[in-house]
């Protein structure tokens, strides 16, 4: 596997995004390591805040969170999925599969060997995120699902497959104006360029562009099979989650029902809609999230 990484230069004077970078380094299966990125802010000993982005973000989506979060007294982790940010970039479209972006973020998870999370994910961050409380429940305290969902090959809309052919016919795949569009409000034009910052070139944006095919929204495709085994222990999960959708986002529009519908730990939550918030709601509504974040870890659990 052909690895490519992203020059340190170009993470220099992101605006405020200057975290001290952290990596872990775990191997594939074919033998290929590959160093994972993450943000690790607030005091080491309190219970982690895991933040997950999604597609084509990376961790300075959560740039106002962890200053935030960790001023609370929370230890606040944000990671840079594998084709992300400052994490390793496979090469070829085809070192990109779900199982394989499950297994590399497991193999994190574990190596931190993070135990009482509180779980933020987003989009792909859900995807993965959601995956990982199914694969390890006892490490997770509560999850908080926004814009996102664990899809088992149906429900195939509109507005996803015009993204999605969007995203494999587009040259070049513009980051920046992608996350631009999923925002309310206008993100400035050096808020574009940190998005773009990650990838000098298009030979850096394979995990990015091919995202979009890997989810599974058709029964033949791969990955069904273990969403359904996923759900299947979410419908066990009976610690605190709660719902925390837009109601700009036509994308992961009615996402919230499933949750509330079959996750035990759903059930009586304060589930919340942001309003006035498009698919990336960590761009448009950042101090609503984090409080809505620190009142949920605060809250007392029977």
């Amino acid at each position: 596997m052909e690895v490519l990484r992203t020059p340190d230069t170009r993470f220099a004077a992101l605006p405020d995004y200057d975290f001290v970078p952290h990596y872990e380094t775990i191997s594939d299966t074919d033998g290929t390591d590959l160093r994972i990125h993450y943000v690790d802010e607030g005091p080491a000993d309190a219970a982690p805040i895991l933040l997950l982005h999604g597609e084509p973000s990376w961790s300075y989506l959560y740039r106002k969170f962890v200053p935030t979060l960790a001023a609370s007294g929370h230890r606040v982790i944000a990671p840079d999925l594998i084709g992300f940010g400052r994490s390793d970039k496979p090469a070829a479209l085809d070192d990109y599969s779900y199982e394989r972006h499950v297994a590399w973020m497991s193999d994190w998870l574990e190596a931190l060997d993070l135990t009482g999370i509180t779980l933020f994910c987003q989009d792909w961050g859900g995807l993965i995120g959601l995956r990982l409380v199914a694969a390890f429940p006892d490490r997770f305290a509560r999850v908080i699902v926004g814009n996102t969902g664990l899809p088992t090959g149906t429900n195939f809309s509109a507005a996803f497959e015009a993204w999605r052919q969007f995203s494999q016919k587009v040259d070049p795949f513009p980051t920046g104006f992608i996350v631009n569009g999923g925002v309310v409000r206008d993100l400035s034009p050096a808020e574009m360029a940190a998005y773009d910052a990650p990838y000098p070139d298009e030979s850096y944006k394979s995990g990015a562009r091919i995202f979009p095919t890997l989810v599974p929204v058709k029964p033949d495709q791969p990955s069904v099979a273990e969403n359904i085994a996923a759900w299947k222990a979410l419908e066990r999960f009976d610690k605190p989650v709660l719902t925390c959708f837009s109601d700009k986002d036509p994308v992961t529009a009615g996402g919230a029902k499933p949750f509330i519908e079959r996750v035990p730990g759903a059930k009586g939550q304060p589930h919340v809609t942001i309003g006035n918030a498009g698919h990336f709601l960590q761009e448009d509504a950042p101090e609503q999230l984090c409080a809505i974040i620190d009142a949920f870890v605060r809250a007392p659990t029977t």
